[in-house]
């Protein structure tokens, strides 16, 4: 086990039983997670090869421009989310 997570369990261990379980549904949900998009990006994917594909030609045709940072700050403070 590495340090830091046998430190966090050392830190569990202390909290009381029902954060104990909590804290291990959250690990072991997260641990889930992370296997389940491994195993969807280690399939091929069509539709974002196509995608990739159509970006590439866009590119390539001069139909695309540089990403201004600054346009695309404001853009996003002005958005409904609020950026």
């Amino acid at each position: 086990m590495s340090k830091l997570l046998d430190e966090a369990y050392a830190a569990a261990k202390e909290l009381p039983e029902e954060e104990q379980e909590a804290i291990g549904a959250l690990l072991l949900a997260e641990i889930d997670a992370d296997r389940k998009w491994d195993e969807l990006f280690a399939q091929p994917s069509g539709v974002i090869e196509r995608m990739a594909d159509k970006a590439l030609e866009a590119h390539r045709g001069d139909r695309t421009r540089p990403l201004d940072l600054e346009t695309l700050s404001i853009a996003a403070a002005d958005s409904p989310r609020g950026g």
